[in-house]
C-alpha cells in the first residue's frame, strides 16, 4: 500500500521539480537575452572612433566654429607663427570678457585662393568688383599665411578695440574680419585703413 500510494507522488513531485526548474532557466534565459538586447554589443563597444588626421583642410579651407588652437587645421596651423602667436594671445584675453575669437579663415593654398577668386567673380559680375573682396593668388596675404579673418562678428569686434595691444590691425574698411600683423601697433597704433585691397600697394 505504501509503494503504490508514495511511487506516483514521487513521480508527481519529481514532475513538479523537472517543471520548476525549466520555467526558471526559460526566466533566466528571458532575463539574459533582455540584458543583452539592451546593452551595446562587443563590437560596438570595442569600435573605436574615427581617428582626426593630424592636418585636416590641407587646401586652407575650415569648417565653421574653427578654435585659434585648433592645430589639426592646416589653415590654423600653416598661418605665419608670429602671427598666431599673438592671435592666441588676444584669444586668451578675450575669453576673460565672455568673447571668443574664432578663425573664419586663415592659411589658404594657391589652389583654394584662386577658387575663391574665380567665385567672387561669379558673385560680383566682374573680376574688378570681386578685387574688392578676394586678392590673387600670388597677392593674397592669405596664402603666405600672413593674414586671418576672425568671427564671429562680436569678436571681430572685440579685437577692433583691443587688437593694437598685441600688433593686431584691421586693413580694409570693408573687411571687419581681416586681420593682419603690425608689430608697432603696440607702440604706436595701427595704421590707417585702406578702403579696400584695390587700393592695397602690396597687391597691385
Amino acid at each position: 500500500m505504501n509503494r503504490a500510494t508514495t511511487t506516483p507522488a514521487r513521480i508527481r513531485s519529481a514532475f513538479g521539480s523537472i517543471a520548476l526548474g525549466a520555467v526558471l532557466i526559460a526566466a533566466v534565459l528571458a532575463v539574459s537575452n533582455l540584458h543583452r538586447s539592451a546593452s551595446p554589443s562587443a563590437a560596438a563597444t570595442d569600435r573605436s572612433p574615427t581617428p582626426v588626421a593630424t592636418t585636416t583642410g590641407s587646401d586652407g579651407a575650415l569648417p565653421a566654429g574653427v578654435s585659434v588652437f585648433d592645430d589639426e587645421y592646416a589653415g590654423v596651423a600653416r598661418l605665419e607663427p608670429a602671427l598666431l602667436q599673438a592671435v592666441r594671445a588676444a584669444a586668451e584675453d578675450a575669453a576673460g570678457y565672455g568673447v571668443t575669437l574664432q578663425i573664419n579663415s586663415g592659411w589658404r593654398a594657391k589652389e583654394y585662393q584662386e577658387r575663391l577668386l574665380r567665385e567672387a567673380i561669379s558673385r560680383y559680375g566682374s573680376a574688378a568688383e570681386a578685387a574688392r573682396w578676394v586678392a590673387t593668388a600670388d597677392t593674397s596675404p592669405h596664402v603666405t599665411g600672413r593674414a586671418v579673418d576672425i568671427g564671429p562678428s562680436v569678436a571681430a569686434a572685440w579685437l577692433a578695440e583691443h587688437g593694437a595691444g598685441y600688433g593686431l590691425c584691421r586693413i580694409y574698411r570693408n573687411e571687419p574680419w581681416h586681420y593682419e600683423l603690425r608689430p608697432d601697433a603696440a607702440d604706436h597704433g595701427c595704421p590707417r585703413m585702406y578702403a579696400d585691397p584695390t587700393h592695397d600697394p602690396r597687391l597691385q
